[in-house]
């Protein structure tokens, strides 16, 4: 990219980061001039004219506030005093209207946010703004209002001024005012009491000042109805869903009138982290990297300290693979595929509730019957639970959607973005930004392509047939290469009709498991075939290359089991194993054999009868999948019961909930049959776990590329404040650990922060060879043309990876900072030759 053309980007870029909440003030106050002049509101979105009615009340209370703090004695300024004044105050209520009504549309209960969530939001949006608002005003003296010099480069200046002016002092020996200084510039962060005191506050401001008056009324002779748009209420909340422990919690309640028509409003509330228009900083530390002026992380730690504290002591050194896969991933650039956009806006402007999508409008509530019977009137009072739930989930998910099209709407114009990555505390990599991003659903990864575009080739070709066949799926991406490619042109004529009238035409791109991404497929494969030179065509899409059960896979690569090596695909076959349909044969034939005993013996043989049909590939896929992520009997049981309700052939409550019972114990036995030494190595990083937990210590470890890895399960403390609307309950982390947590999670844990590396050094090892490269944890993209290049790549990485002694290194590492424990040997393993990984072509396909 050319210099000039970087600098009008990045220019747009600072403004985008740092005059988000501006231009919202603006907007608001030039809707407030036309609604004076006109004397009229205008026609607006609903959430629009909502903030139009709260703007002026809500802004005239914090300014009154801010006035009352800064006259009042110092002894008698309420604990949020100095806090409340650092921003002007349309600023502050914009920020308060925005994330009071961004918490309830993502899909609370009933319209009832939790006030110390409410309180800790605002609390953290008011901290963030007032970080770049400073920043900004401080600039204001080399760029008037040219904010857009290079963030460093000010900051140089600046310290070089300090620095001055701090050795002048020096000189004249005068060191308080020095100290004072270097106070003011050092910016101490918050902190959770001062963000729950300051966002409570102005949550409380909200409740006095926001009012709503149905629509009906608004020209009618009567009174006006005028009602309060929140109130603040305590409520009685299950602590977790299906248990009969309940607490009380204060929440603030939203107005019907306000939850009216939400979810066709989500798109005004995207403020201010979106994709980025330049590639991101690159990571040098902590908190060093990532976005310009918005604050970045390079680990999502959520408060743990000790978490945060362990990477702060790294060096940068130990870390430098870390950032630089991170950097690769940020800097992998892409657009919007205006095509697929376009027949998702036409899908969803007609009512969506197809590939995927949320139906637009609610179910009915059922009427209560007419007449006093008591069974009667608990189904009715059952069924109203369930379309209410149903309703409540349905909110939530347009609200997502409209989310999701808002950002695209925005992007697709652009001529391309990226995305800033950084890590969950395992050590796995993710995009910051949360809406439109390629490890989102089905709708927003057909949306999203690679920005640049690559020529085909021949092998590309193949690769493009065979991933529009993966994306079909429905076993078609079990056969073999050479069998995707036989199904592909056997459907061409359907693949044609998808990409040239994908929306009246005959629909075959909808019977797909992944119907948006096909769609993207069907377009490009529609246009590389009808092309004189089909090769030479520039193809955007990526391929993606997904690991067989890829924890799996990861286990049988520690244990160096044949068996289970050949079970998920780590040996070359002419086709691919599919260990989800071998776990479905077992499960099967334990249940054969269960039904035909003795229904009046065993309890299982009727449910065995019932169930024997229904035993498939997707009943047990999920729970297959997540065995080695340490899946329990209630998560299987729960994973199960989903499938077999969408089979729809229980309909009786209680027998589906025995019949999951059931099919979870026979599965989890089923997989414990065929992946013993999996299961020993688990067993064995959950008895070093327990031992570390038992001295009240984390378990850490230091992953392959360098990231050092805390657990953060704790038993949190609850630290009590009192705020003007409440005393809030804050939970911190405490001294003690979680023993039992620290043992569960580790063994999932530990195969992530593995899985994680192995997904960064194929990434960089990528982007040496020139290749784009994207990465969703087991699943790798490229283009085309390059996917058998990437395929070697990946292999290699991971026969490196598992070279390293791993298990010999964290055993090393437990005994030498427990030197008083006796920790298990370890398990056996068996004689599988890494090796073979090289030459399988299914071990990603």
């Amino acid at each position: 990219m050319d210099r000039r053309k970087y600098n009008l980007l990045r220019r747009r870029q600072v403004k985008e980061e740092t005059e988000a909440w501006e231009r919202m003030v603006d907007e608001y106050k030039e809707l407030e001039a036309k609604m004076i002049e006109r004397r009229l509101a205008p026609n607006l979105p609903h959430i629009k004219g909502l903030f139009l009615g709260w703007f002026e009340p809500l802004r005239e209370a914090i300014a009154r506030e801010q006035k009352l703090q800064k006259t009042k004695k110092k002894k008698q300024k309420a604990a949020y005093a100095p806090h409340i004044e650092l921003l002007p105050a349309d600023k502050m209520a914009v920020i308060v209207m925005h994330k009071m009504m961004g918490l309830v549309m993502a899909g609370h209960e009933d319209g009832c946010v939790l006030v110390v969530q409410a309180a800790v939001h605002i609390g953290m949006a008011i901290e963030q703004e007032v970080r770049i608002h400073g920043f900004l005003e401080k600039t204001k003296k080399y760029k008037r209002k040219n904010i857009v010099a290079d963030s460093q480069e000010v900051l140089s200046k600046e310290k070089e001024i300090l620095r001055k002016r701090v050795n002048g002092l020096i000189k004249s020996k005068r060191l308080i005012e020095v100290h004072k200084l270097l106070k003011n510039e050092e910016y101490k962060p918050w902190g959770r009491d001062t963000q729950a005191k300051l966002g409570s506050r102005l949550a409380e401001l909200l409740v006095e000042s926001a009012h709503v008056q149905h629509p009906a009324d608004q020209a009618g002779e009567s009174p006006p109805d005028v009602r309060p748009a929140f109130r603040h209420r305590f409520k009685i909340i299950m602590k977790h869903p299906g248990q009969k422990i309940t607490k009380k919690y204060g929440v603030i309640e939203c107005d019907p009138l306000v939850l009216a028509g939400l979810d066709r409003s989500a798109k005004h509330m995207l403020i201010p982290y979106v994709p980025m228009l330049i590639p991101p900083k690159k990571w040098q530390g902590y908190d060093k990297g990532g976005y310009l002026f918005l604050p970045s992380y390079v680990m999502r730690t959520h408060g743990s300290r000790k978490q945060q504290d362990a990477l702060k002591t790294v060096p940068r050194e130990s870390m430098k693979k870390v950032f630089e896969a991170l950097d690769t991933l940020g800097g992998t650039k892409w657009r919007v595929n205006r095509r697929v956009l376009s027949v998702l806006e036409s899908i969803w402007a007609s009512g969506g509730n197809i590939t995927g999508l949320v139906d637009r409008e609610d179910i009915p509530i059922p009427e209560k019957p007419s007449y006093e019977d008591l069974s009667e009137v608990q189904k009715w009072k059952w069924s109203v639970r369930k379309a209410k739930k149903t309703n409540q989930e349905r909110h939530s998910q347009r609200c997502d959607t409209e989310l999701k099209l808002s950002v695209a709407r925005r992007m697709k114009d652009e001529e391309g973005f990226y995305y800033p990555h950084n890590l969950d505390f395992r050590g796995r990599a993710y995009p910051m930004h949360p809406h439109l991003n390629h490890l989102s659903s089905d709708i927003c990864r057909g949306v999203l392509e690679f920005a640049e575009g690559r020529p085909l080739g021949k092998s590309g070709l193949s690769w493009l047939k065979i991933h529009l066949a993966n994306l079909y799926s429905g076993g078609v991406e079990k056969l073999s290469h050479a069998g995707r490619l036989d199904f592909v042109d056997d459907h061409l004529d359907d693949i044609f009709d998808s990409a040239e009238n994908p929306v009246n035409g005959r629909r075959w791109w909808l019977l797909a498991e992944d119907p948006f991404q096909c769609l993207a497929a069907c377009i490009n494969l529609s246009e590389v075939l009808k092309s004189s030179s089909p090769y030479t065509v520039i193809s955007h899409l990526p391929v993606h290359q997904d690991g067989s059960c890829n924890g799996l896979q990861h286990y049988a690569a520690l244990g160096r089991d044949s068996l289970e090596a050949a079970a998920v695909n780590l040996l070359a076959r002419e086709k691919p194993a599919d260990v989800y349909s071998e776990i479905a044969v077992r499960v099967h034939d334990i249940m054969k054999r269960d039904s035909n005993k003795d229904p009046a013996k065993n309890p299982h043989a009727a449910l065995a009868k019932i169930l024997i049909d229904q035993v498939d590939r997707k009943l047990v896929k999920q729970t297959v999948m997540t065995s080695v992520y340490g899946v329990t009997f209630v998560g299987a049981r729960e994973q199960i019961k989903r499938r077999l309700e969408e089979k729809g052939h229980i309909t009786d409550d209680r027998q589906l909930f025995a019949a999951a019972c059931y099919a979870a114990k026979v599965t989890l036995t089923a997989l414990g049959e065929i992946f013993q030494a999996a299961r020993g190595i688990m067993g064995w990083l959950g008895d070093c776990a327990k031992l570390v937990a038992s001295e009240n210590q984390p378990v850490r470890w230091t992953t392959p590329l360098g990231l050092l890895v805390v657990q953060p399960y704790c038993k949190s403390e609850r630290h009590l404040i009192r705020t003007s609307l409440q005393v809030l309950a804050l939970q911190r982390e405490g001294d003690s650990v979680e023993v039992r947590k620290q043992r569960t999670a580790f063994p999932p844990n530990f195969v992530h922060s593995l899985d994680g590396s192995h997904m960064m050094m194929t990434a960089v090892a990528c982007r040496d060879a020139g290749l784009h490269f994207a990465g969703v944890h087991d699943s790798f993209w490229t283009h085309a043309c390059d996917v058998d290049q990437m395929n070697q790549i990946l292999r290699e990485k991971f026969v490196e990876l598992y070279d390293m002694p791993i298990l010999e290194n964290l055993l090393e590492s437990f005994q030498t900072s427990y030197p008083s424990l006796t920790f298990p040997p370890l398990p056996e393993r068996g004689n599988f030759d890494l090796k073979e990984v090289l030459e399988s072509p299914y071990f990603f396909n």
